[in-house]
């Protein structure tokens, strides 16, 4: 199995377990994605983003309803603002061994560890857009990913990554 961290820091020689910085009271760990998934941290950090995929429950109807016309089962939503800093991201995919994680119960495609963790090696990715296109992710620009509340109580696997830096998310939409 091949693990992955991503980060816009191109120098990290060990991975620490350590807690979020807005969750002091969660067990410190590190953090790793599976590579069928790496596509969902193919992101600067701090950018807000809504992940769309089937999954073997999904229903045609959730899909359309929450994806639209995609044929690909995979949709990375992120808000106009964040474009550009996507598009000139410089991001850093560090390979890790699978050796002492262990797969998250609800989502196995995260993968944690209690010990410290040294990369085997690192990856510069110069274009994101251009991985996610590789990844077969269809990219959508939206004005707002208020509208995307509720996805998680469908069939589709939402993942929300970095909401609290969407505009708006702490308030209620307009309806």
């Amino acid at each position: 199995m091949n693990l992955y961290h991503f980060s816009e820091s191109p120098d990290i020689v060990v991975f620490e377990p350590r807690s979020p910085l807005a969750r002091p009271e969660v067990e410190p760990l590190v953090w790793a994605v599976d590579a069928e998934h790496a596509w969902t941290y193919l992101f600067p950090r701090e950018c807000s983003r809504v992940l769309l995929w089937k999954v073997a429950g999904t229903t045609e109807a959730d899909w359309r309803r929450w994806a639209g016309a995609n044929s690909t089962g995979k949709v990375a939503c992120i808000e106009h603002r964040w474009f550009e800093r996507l598009r000139t991201a410089k991001l850093y995919r560090y390979s890790l061994s699978p050796e002492s994680f262990e797969p998250m119960p609800d989502d196995p495609w995260m993968c944690v560890s209690r010990k410290p963790v040294i990369p085997l090696r690192v990856d510069t990715i110069d274009d994101a857009v251009a991985a996610l296109a590789e990844a077969g992710v269809e990219l959508r620009l939206v004005p707002s990913l208020q509208p995307f509340r509720g996805a998680w109580e469908s069939t589709v696997h939402f993942s929300g990554i970095r909401l609290r830096n969407t505009v708006g998310w702490d308030t209620k939409p307009d309806v």
